[in-house]
């Protein structure tokens, strides 16, 4: 079987960079980026394309609905498509309240937050068994944050906010994080989820700062545990099916 070598094919340009079909739009944050976080490059098995928002700090847009930056993320989601990004994600949950501005600005596919599961999620699960939610701040994930992302009404979520050190460092901004500690707070988040709501049968993460954190948590509930990571390599395997070897002339003898 012939495969067409590189040498016999056409190079076509267009675009400012290439092979890396993933936009990232970052908040402009300082705390520590573990692997596992989205704004660790080396969390990718595919290369992705960033662009830090200005002005876009934890505080402001996780505690204070991203007020007045709609704008900037619109600028900074078609900056990444200009580039070469063919598809448009976020770093932050929170921003599912631009899902719809920020798609229809774009008119690539565009995925804000890991709150976008929470719907699938719960289709797949047996008959009386939901999906709960673990956020860094259940006092400001809000209904019309929910609602953006298509989240059922009544979806039991829990956060973060009474621990001892994950909320504090990330909402906080600092420069330090007790990695250990913040895993203890997330693992008591989702005890107490499980507590209050013996009926979810999956957690999801709002939170991408969580995700380093996953299988500690599935390990410690017994449950399955989806976050920003488990949606985000789903939706770059559409942008980049797998090539399995097989062209259009497979099983013809040349």
């Amino acid at each position: 079987m012939h495969r067409q070598s590189n040498r016999d094919r056409i190079a076509s340009g267009g675009k400012a960079i290439y092979g890396a079909p993933l936009g990232i739009l970052m908040l402009e944050a300082r705390f520590p980026r573990i692997p596992g976080d989205m704004g660790h490059a080396q969390t990718w098995p595919f290369p992705v394309l960033y662009k830090v928002i200005k002005g876009a700090s934890p505080q402001r847009v996780v505690k204070e609905r991203a007020s007045g930056l709609l704008d900037a993320f619109l600028d900074g989601a078609r900056e990444l498509v200009d580039l070469g990004a063919e598809a448009i994600t976020t770093n932050c949950g929170f921003l599912s309240i631009y899902q719809v501005e920020i798609a229809r600005h774009v008119r690539v596919p565009v995925a804000t937050s890991s709150l976008l599961q929470a719907s699938f999620i719960e289709s797949l699960l047996p008959p009386g068994r939901r999906v709960g939610i673990l956020t860094v701040s259940a006092e400001t994930l809000s209904a019309e944050h929910l609602r953006s992302a298509g989240v059922a009404p009544g979806t039991p979520v829990v956060g973060t906010d009474e621990g001892t050190e994950f909320t504090r460092a990330i909402l906080g901004n600092e420069p330090q994080l007790d990695v250990a500690a913040a895993e203890r707070d997330i693992l008591e988040a989702g005890e107490t989820l499980l507590e209050r709501n013996p009926e979810v049968g999956a957690v999801l993460l709002e939170c991408t700062n969580m995700a380093p954190y996953a299988r500690a948590l599935r390990e410690h509930l017994g449950l399955p545990v989806y976050d920003v990571y488990s949606f985000i390599t789903w939706f770059q395997a559409g942008l980049r099916p797998r090539d399995f070897g097989y062209p259009a002339s497979a099983g013809r003898d040349e």
